[in-house]
């Protein structure tokens, strides 16, 4: 046998030594002087090393043929050079210096920024992914940053004065119609997407880009991963559910897929816990997602993304207009989001940025009043395709110009028991910024956004502008402004299709400072609301509203060791005519004063982190049908007053990273009131508080492969 193995290596080895290639050479600055510490590296290889003292490297490759060379440094500009490998290669090469990123200015009027590969951003993505009390889900982890409101009673994030319908969801450029998962009266439903997909989010309370559009309010911008850095498993086990993934690097490391799947059902908990409302359908939900992802060259990768949910839950609660019966609800939802996009670099400081999508939301809503009346059916059904490009163009360095547009046909379907309402909209944008940079430090951005609706036959033009400053290497100030249109929401378009856009204008002013582990960040704003939606004394476009206010972030992640924390603060004066109100009042949704503090603190000897959440809210207005029409919304709800709690416990079982966690909302059992639903008559009344006033989360997530635990203690 041992003469087999040498004969096997007499006859390789010398093969195998001929097919190694020698690669060389010196790394120096544009002065000649050499660089050491240069990372100098094959692309889509692991062959490299190292530049010495005196800017040499040398280093052996298996490697043969078209092949790219790349060499990088921090505060220098990466360089890759293409070279053909058929013998020894020698090659010089010399770095530019970059503009360091702390010394350049970007946009941030309005928007909070995440990223894992930015060092200049406010949160990473983890930390807004959930933070104690917010249960995994990522708008309520929002909601602990300033503009947003803790609307926990209606579905949607609701930011600056707008409703939870102005605000937009769209993931790699396209947009999300169906975000959240479909709730019950008073009961909202959570986020769709789980918080592991994406490697960077921006979330903006106003003045966003002309890339987006149709949310008067505010955009959720979201960027999923790209690959993964090796395959995994996982597992998890809770008191609601289970659920299990996997990602598969393939071997040249330039594609991936992955699953996931989940179930959950809450009837043991709701058994166990009693709460406010009986079930008539226990909360079920299934659920299932794939992705891949593919490298197509050193610039340019294909990703798709879908999943598909079925869930079905139901309610029922006194009935306030027949004392002794009881009102059911009943909804089964069919929920699917598919996406595909592709990135490249087109060359000559030109880039590509596309994508399609399609996404169908299927309701089918049971309504009655036991045993009063005969049971309604309402049948709500939304499918959404769309298209979008997107082209870049360098102009120098930093500055550059954006054009494109997209495409999106709706076809919506609905129908109350015999009665059908349907109609299909083609809606079509185009728009086109440029940010031009005077100096590093000062820079422009100008835009506008074109767009027109089929369905209510009417285009717009939304001029868009925002100027920032650097004043040092910490600190900038930001101005923002821009107009912008929405269509109004589906159920009123099914009835009268010639409405027209709602329209907000905004005006922002933001100083942020971020230095040694500290961020501070202020900002006022101004809103002016145009054409919203009226119901009486007929279904029109010609509300009117404003919001105005100013915010407050500060975060500290130096002051304690191993502990980190931010605190936020938003004052807002709000006002709007829309809907059924009789002239302009602070709307139901909206209170005048919101503040968060989110701490989180690390214990190495015992490998745990605790988190805790404390959010208050000024009490917000509700409609009082007691009182005359020169006090509409003049009552007020009791103060908003939440704390809730994470812990989680890393620890090793077998070949498994594995957290166990506990999380609690409302952990001090506040009492909690969002509002009052009333009789027909005015007689009778019941609080609008949550359903399960204290929530106790128990759960085991287990990871193979890639160790996620630090991962999911910072999600807590």
């Amino acid at each position: 046998m041992w003469k087999f193995i040498n004969l096997l290596a007499c006859v390789f080895l010398p093969m195998f030594l001929m097919a190694q290639h020698k690669i060389s050479g010196r790394v120096t600055d544009s002065k000649k002087k050499p660089l050491p510490g240069v990372n100098v590296f094959i692309k889509d290889t692991y062959d490299g090393a190292t530049t010495a003292a005196d800017g040499t490297y040398s280093f052996t490759t298996s490697s043969s043929g078209q092949a790219v060379i790349a060499a990088s440094l921090m505060t220098y500009k990466t360089m890759e050079q293409p070279i053909t490998i058929n013998g020894p290669v020698q090659l010089d090469l010399v770095l530019k210096p970059s503009i360091s990123e702390l010394r350049v200015v970007t946009i941030s009027a309005g928007s909070f920024e995440a990223s894992g590969e930015k060092t200049n951003t406010v949160l990473k993505p983890l930390d807004i992914v959930t933070t104690a009390g917010a249960g995994a889900d990522i708008v309520n982890a929002l909601k602990t940053l300033p503009g947003a409101q803790q609307t926990n009673d209606r579905e949607g994030l609701f930011v600056r004065g707008g409703t939870g319908y102005e605000t937009q969801t769209f993931i790699d450029g396209l947009l999300v119609r169906n975000p959240f998962f479909s709730g019950l009266p008073d009961i909202p439903g959570r986020s769709r997407f789980s918080p592991f997909l994406f490697k960077g989010t921006t979330f903006s309370s106003g003045g966003y880009s002309a890339q987006y559009g149709q949310g008067l309010s505010s955009a959720l911008i979201l960027e999923s991963s790209d690959l993964p850095d090796r395959s995994s498993y996982s597992l998890g086990a809770s008191v609601i559910g289970v659920n299990g993934g996997m990602e598969r690097l393939s071997k040249d490391k330039k594609g991936s897929y992955g699953i996931e799947a989940s179930y959950t059902n809450l009837q043991p908990y709701i058994q166990v816990t009693k709460p406010k409302w009986e079930s008539s359908i226990y909360p079920e939900n299934w659920g299932g997602s794939f992705n891949f992802r593919r490298r197509t060259s050193s610039t340019g990768i294909l990703k798709f993304y879908g999943y598909a949910n079925w869930n079905r839950s139901g309610i029922l609660r006194p009935s306030l207009d027949y004392p002794g019966s009881q009102e059911m609800f009943n909804n089964n939802n069919m929920n699917m989001y598919t996406n595909l996009t592709y990135k490249e670099s087109l060359g000559k400081g030109w880039r590509i940025n596309t994508g399609v999508s399609y996404s169908i939301n299927d309701d089918k809503i049971e309504t009655d009043t036991l045993p009063k009346s005969a049971p309604g059916r309402i049948k709500a059904r939304s499918d959404l395709g769309q298209v979008r490009v997107v082209l870049t163009k360098s102009l120098g360095v930093l500055s550059q110009i954006r054009f494109g547009g997209e495409q999106q046909y709706a076809v919506e379907k609905s129908s109350f028991n015999s009665y059908k309402a349907d109609f299909v909209d083609n809606y079509t944008a185009a728009f086109a910024e440029t940010d031009i940079y005077f100096t590093p430090q000062f820079v422009a951005r100008v835009g506008g956004r074109m767009e027109y609706s089929s369905v209510i036959s009417k285009t717009n033009f939304a001029p868009r502008a925002s100027l920032a400053y650097k004043l040092d290497n910490q600190g900038e100030i930001s101005l923002a402004y821009g107009d912008y249109y929405q269509k109004p929401e589906q159920q009123y378009i099914r009835f009268k299709h010639n409405l027209g856009y709602m329209k907000a204008t905004h005006y922002i002013a933001s100083y942020q400072r971020i230095a040694n582990g500290y961020t501070f960040r202020t900002e006022v704003y101004y809103k002016k609301y145009h054409d919203l939606l009226k119901t009486t004394p007929d279904t029109s476009a010609s509300g009117t509203g404003y919001a105005r206010g100013v915010e407050f972030f500060w975060r500290d992640r130096k002051t304690i060791k191993n502990g980190d924390y931010w605190i936020s603060y938003s004052y807002l004066d709000t006002k709007r005519n829309y809907l059924n109100y009789p002239y302009e009042v602070q709307p139901d949704f909206a209170a005048k004063h919101t503040a968060s503090i989110v701490y989180k603190q690390f214990f190495p000897k015992i490998m745990t982190n605790i988190g805790l959440t404390y959010t208050f809210a000024t009490g917000r207005p509700y409609f009082n049908p007691a009182q005359p029409l020169d006090k509409f919304m003049s009552d007020r709800t009791i103060n908003y007053n939440t704390l809730g709690l994470s812990v989680a416990k890393l620890a090793t079982l077998g070949k498994a990273h594995t957290v166990f966690a506990l999380a609690v909302n409302n952990l001090l059992n506040l009492k909690q009131v969002y509002g009052y639903r009333y009789s027909r008559d005015g007689l009778r009344r019941d609080e609008i508080a949550p359903v399960i006033p204290r929530f106790i989360f128990v759960g085991m997530f287990m990871n193979f492969g890639i160790d996620r635990s630090q991962d999911v203690i910072n999600s807590l």
